[in-house]
């Protein structure tokens, strides 16, 4: 008797598994959730695949602007240099023009040269202009040394004038001087106007037109600065 009520619950166990490995059901069961795994692993492939290119696009257009805006800042600052330079030097070019570049235009384009030499930064093999394109405007252009295309242009103009009015704008990419509306009695600030005009390769652009995007983006980051003749 005793041992009948021992072996009870062993024989009830063997039932039990008995039942649940003879159980049609779970066979059944197992190609479907299979299934599903896949189709999630599938659906995820998917939803990378759309979103890989948005994502590449934000992280190559976050550096390359910024890049472009760290660059620009730059060249504003050795404009502004240039121009000071200039600015300080004596002012008998502006009384006596001449063929031959002045002291305070070479000053300035040295100056410049230094700056993206010591920058690591491409100067294109340029050289000072033997020649004013203009009176008092002396411009510089050169695409050597493996710089893109559209090239290095750098501009002096030690006669840049503007009224008192117009400190505070910006000179144009050209230096060349506003027009003055008060007449011939109106007074005028004489200066030195120094722009810069370096090529930028973007590569957002590149990425855009993967997606099926045109961008037009200046092929060149220009800065330009002005300081007031000192003599």
């Amino acid at each position: 008797m005793a041992s009948r009520m021992m072996d009870s619950p062993m024989m009830g166990s063997r039932m039990q598994s008995s039942r649940i490995e003879s159980s049609p059901a779970l066979p059944s069961l197992l190609p479907g959730l299979a299934r599903s795994g896949a189709g999630d692993r599938g659906a995820q492939l998917v939803e990378f695949a759309v979103a890989l290119p948005l994502l590449v696009l934000f992280v190559v257009g976050i550096f390359d602007f910024s890049n472009a805006f760290t660059f620009k800042q730059k060249l504003t600052n050795v404009a502004r240099d240039a121009a000071r330079v200039a600015a300080a030097d004596v002012a008998n070019d502006l009384q006596f023009p001449s063929s031959s570049a002045p002291a305070s235009v070479i000053d300035a384009y040295e100056d410049i040269d230094r700056y993206l030499l010591a920058n690591n930064i491409n100067d294109c093999g340029i050289v000072q202009s033997s020649s004013p394109s203009s009176t008092l405007t002396w411009t510089s252009t050169a695409n050597g040394n493996g710089c893109p295309p559209a090239g290095l242009t750098i501009i002096i103009n030690r006669g840049y004038y503007f009224s008192p009015n117009l400190a505070t704008q910006p000179a144009n990419v050209l230096c060349q001087p506003p027009a003055l509306s008060g007449g011939p009695t109106q007074t005028a600030l004489i200066g030195t106007c120094v722009s810069i005009q370096y090529p930028y390769q973007w590569r957002f652009g590149n990425i855009a037109s993967i997606l099926g995007r045109s961008q037009s983006l200046p092929p060149v980051i220009t800065a330009t600065a002005v300081a007031l003749n000192e003599n």
